[in-house]
Parts: structure tokens; sequence; C-alpha cells
């Protein structure tokens, strides 16, 4: 059984302005650790999988970074699309890629920009979903155990009896929910975080395509006749700009049959706001969080990022502080996920020097 690895990192991070912007985003920052994002994810599937079977798939703005920053990956196994077309289109593709060293291989899928704690046990929960897709030729998602009411993650239902071990079957998928419907989930002990981690073999997330997204199989037929040809790029520009946006969970997840779910404790976050960044960091007896030269007084319960100029907080609580060279963001932790508002408004004003 050959295992590959498929990391997704062509998202721009806007929750993250003004630090994350589209030549720079959150996976390729410092976040935690001496480590940027992708660098750690790297690491960390290393330890599964070697590194001529890790694939990451971006866009051309950010490749040359990830080459940069990734120098034990070839350039070759750095796949970027035109453009944006939602993770749908972005697995169908490096899927293709994959194909091609073996069609039986499975796959992991993981995105870029999350932390997660306890490797060893994560790892071990890859170990049994791998051998449990290629046996079965299933599709597995990893389903965190929930430790609180969250309205920030998706979550997945499953059935009562598990098939194999930590592995149940899935019942449904449930977007953000509300925070009485979260204490909901919570409280009947069958739902979980979805990670938006995936493993399958590649044949058969393939067929799942061809089964439920004739479109974009269509397309990844056209572009596998074209790898590695003089035609390649023009053919896989032509066919992206005709896919519609769809993500892999509904476009295939929440469609196929064989959709199953591991059953994992490991300390995980998506790490989807700087809210999420204050939870996760050390903090000060006065709940203070401080990157930088930072002056406080009466100053509780905040996050303050601002290590190029001197900043001082008096009399506040409960905020975010984030200080660049060219822009400031302050805002209360609890509008934290409102931030792509902010990058909303700058694209349609065309201050592309603030993206």
């Amino acid at each position: 059984m050959n295992i590959f690895a498929v990391i997704m990192a062509g998202g721009v991070g806007s929750r993250f302005w003004p630090r994350s912007r589209e030549k720079s985003p959150k996976q390729l920052l410092k976040i935690f650790g001496d480590d940027t994002m992708i660098q750690a994810t790297v690491k960390r599937i290393s330890k599964l999988i070697d590194m001529d079977k890790i694939f990451i798939i971006t866009n051309e703005i950010q490749k040359q970074e990830m080459i940069s920053q990734l120098p034990d990956i070839s350039p070759d196994q750095i796949i970027t699309e035109p453009f944006g077309r939602n993770t749908a289109a972005c697995i169908g593709l490096v899927s293709m890629h994959i194909k091609k060293r073996d069609p039986e291989a499975v796959t992991i899928v993981l995105p870029a920009d999350h932390l997660i704690h306890d490797e060893d046990l994560f790892i071990d929960n890859l170990k049994e979903a791998a051998q449990f897709a290629f046996d079965k030729k299933s599709l597995l998602t990893i389903g965190i155990s929930p430790t609180r009411p969250e309205t920030g993650y998706g979550y997945i239902q499953v059935k009562d009896t598990p098939p194999s071990g930590n592995i149940y079957r899935v019942n449904s998928f449930a977007e953000k929910p509300n925070y009485s419907t979260a204490v909901q989930f919570l409280s009947s002990g069958d739902f979980y975080w979805n990670s938006g981690m995936f493993i399958w073999r590649v044949d058969t997330i393939l067929n799942e395509i061809k089964m439920y997204m004739s479109e974009l199989s269509y397309g990844l037929d056209k572009i596998e006749a074209a790898l590695n040809t003089e035609e390649s790029q023009k053919v896989t520009h032509d066919v992206y700009s005709n896919l519609k946006s769809v993500s892999i969970d509904y476009g295939i997840m929440e469609k196929s049959k064989k959709v199953y779910l591991i059953k994992s404790s490991f300390r995980w976050s998506d790490v989807g706001s700087w809210e999420e960044v204050y939870l996760l960091s050390d903090k000060d007896e006065s709940g203070n969080s401080f990157t930088g030269d930072v002056y406080s007084d009466m100053t509780l319960d905040t996050y303050i990022y601002s290590p190029e100029k001197f900043t001082a907080a008096i009399g506040v609580d409960n905020l975010i502080i984030i200080n660049t060279k060219d822009s400031l963001l302050v805002c209360r932790k609890d509008q934290a996920q409102k931030v792509k508002l902010v990058v909303d408004s700058l694209k349609m004003k065309n201050r592309n020097e603030l993206l």
C-alpha cells in the first residue's frame, strides 16, 4: 500500500488580515513556534510519509515562497491551480498527478494551516484510516471529539455501530450551527467536529467524482491527457475557467454512500481566527497574550501582536490588536470572524497594496 499526502495550501487567510496577505497568507506565517504553518504540517506528516510522496497544491503567487520554505519537497510536487475553484477541483487536480504514480495509492488530504497536538495519536489514526480506505475502497474523514459547543466548526453525525475500531459510518453532515444547536450536538454524543481532513484511495475518489460531479470528472480527464505535455498549463486553465466552485464536502462527501469517519481525540484547531490564536496562546495573570514591544495598564484578556512598533493599551479588555507596517486592526475578540469583511471592502475599493 502506497500512501501519499496532499496538503491544500492555496488560501489567502482573510480572517488573519493584516498579517495574512495574498503573497504571504496564514499558511506561510509563523503563528505558533519557529515553523510556519505549512512547515509544521509537512514536518508532522513526514513522520508517516516520505518527502517524495508529499504533494502541495497552491497557486502561482505563493509557489515560489512554498519552494523556499520547503527545500526538501521537489518543486515538481508543488502543483499550482490557475485560480481557486474550491476543494473539489483542488483535490481532483492533484489526484491526477498521484494517479500517474500509483492509481491505487491511498491519499491523505490535509489543510496546510491546522494546529495538532498529540502527533503520535494523529499518526496512529491516519495509519488505521489508510488501511481501512485501502481495504474497503471507502472515503474517510477525521472527526474530532468536541470539547465545547463550538459554532465556528461544521459537524458530522455518525451511526451507532462502528464497523471497525474507531471507524464509524457517517449519517449526516451539518453546517456551522448556532449556539443552542451546538449545545444539542455536544450533548447527543454522536456529533464530531469536521476537521476537513480526508483519507481515500485515488481510484475511489476519482470514481466518486465521476458519479456525482460529472462536469469536474470530464475536465479532469482532459487535464490527465495533457499532463507532462506543453499543453498542460493551457488545458488546466481552460478546464478551470468552466468549473463551478464546489467544496468536496458538498460535491462528494454529503452524497456518497461510501463515507466513514474515524473518531479522533487528539487536540486540534483549524486556527480559523485571531480569537482562536488568543485561546491557544500562553497568557499572563491578566489573561493577556502579547508579542512585541507592548505596554499595558488595566488591560485584560487581550491579544496584541506588534513586533515592529511600540504599542500601548490602557483600560481595555477582550480585544484583538494586530499592528503591522502598514495597517492596524482593532476588534473585539468575539467579532474576530468579521475580519474577512475588511478584506472584502479593500477588494471592492481596489486597495491592492493592502491585500
